[in-house]
């Protein structure tokens, strides 16, 4: 390998790993929202169950989602605290 080549592909590699540090500090911040689940549509263990997906009813005020935070706000039903 030359050494044209070399730095050429030393400055490829670091435009790509400063693209990747962007995408992840592109990141919302996230929070838990309560009783607006689908039935099968939760997120993570709650409710007497230990995984995602096994929520037996729509609404349930013990299920939740991970939603951007400030979303679940502006969502009826919506409630940051289990209830």
């Amino acid at each position: 390998m030359t050494l044209k080549t070399s730095v050429l592909a030393a400055a490829v590699g670091s435009l790509l790993a400063i693209g990747m540090s962007a995408q992840a500090a592109d990141k919302p911040e996230m929070e838990k929202c309560y009783g607006v689940a689908k039935a099968g549509k939760n997120d993570c263990a709650a409710n007497g169950h230990s995984c995602a997906g096994q929520a037996k009813k729509d609404k349930d005020a013990k299920e939740w989602v991970s939603l951007p935070k400030g979303t679940c706000d502006r969502i009826v039903g919506g409630s940051t605290a289990a209830k």
